[in-house]
């Protein structure tokens, strides 16, 4: 399996605190699975072309005043995916952490895929929409959704309750990490002799995990705390994935969904290999 790494939207700048030569905006950290049995599967799918294209309809004009998002049609996934050579409609399947319209906004673009989610995190937003993050725009086309209940599943790496997914090799996971939204999960990936865990919104700065001495950025501290919907469940959460990278960090890689600086040095890694 061959996996890339990128933003589909770039938002408020951040002072970088603790990192590099200067600040950087926040993304929304993509990933692209290219599968041998699957095709191609889409981890997030940030903001679409909808978005860009009528900002305040489409994403709520307080959202847009917070974030202030740069809005570039080449940034979305569907983009992304023709610029790496594919055709976008070889999307088979889209796995989302939650459904955040930051996360979900460019469902419309890829409207054939399998759409998987956690059943809870649907039903929430099925019931609270529209509001400040879920905005039923982004499914108005009628995808295609594959739902897990929060029952059942393996425990994978000291996290309970992983599933396999549906149309999926078991190569590709869904791992319920609550507390951000109702059926927040993160999305495990089999990489080679590894795995990476793409967290979602289980936390916002890589430094959160630091194994030695952990601790949060100020404004991304700010923007968990307004955003999370159950803070025990999240603050377990994000003490479990501590515990995941001291105790198994030499096999499982874990990233976040906006931190700018942990986006960087993958996608340097990528370049590299």
């Amino acid at each position: 399996m061959r996996i890339h790494h990128f933003s589909t939207g770039s938002m408020l700048t951040i002072d970088p605190t603790y990192e590099g030569p200067g600040p950087a905006r926040a993304v929304c950290h993509t990933l692209l699975l290219e599968t041998d049995a699957s095709g191609l599967v889409l981890v997030e799918t940030g903001l679409g072309l909808n978005d860009v294209r009528d900002p305040d309809g489409s994403l709520g004009r307080e959202w847009v005043e917070f974030t202030r998002p740069v809005l570039d049609p080449e940034e979305t996934a569907v983009r992304r995916v023709a610029a790496l050579g594919h055709d976008p409609a070889d999307v088979r399947h889209i796995v989302l952490t939650h459904l955040d319209l930051d996360h979900a906004g460019g469902l419309p673009d890829f409207p054939h895929a399998a759409v998987h989610v956690m059943a809870e995190e649907l039903r929430a937003a099925r019931a609270e929409a529209p509001s400040r993050r879920y905005r039923p725009g982004h499914w108005a086309h009628g995808p295609r959704w594959t739902t897990y209940g929060a029952g059942g599943g393996e425990d994978w790496f000291g996290l309970p309750g992983a599933r396999e997914l549906d149309g999926l090799p078991p190569d590709v996971l869904l791992v319920p990490l609550p507390g951000h939204t109702a059926g927040h999960a993160g999305v495990a990936v089999r990489d080679g002799g590894r795995w990476l865990l793409h967290a979602g919104d289980a936390y916002y700065y890589h430094r959160e995990l630091d194994p030695d001495a952990p601790h949060g950025h100020p404004l991304m501290d700010l923007v968990q705390l307004d955003s999370q919907v159950d803070g025990e469940a999240r603050s377990a959460t994000r003490e479990a994935l501590r515990a995941l990278r001291r105790e198994h960090g030499d096999r499982v890689d874990v990233v976040c969904a906006h931190d700018p600086w942990d986006l960087r040095r993958r996608e340097r890694a990528g370049s590299a290999g």
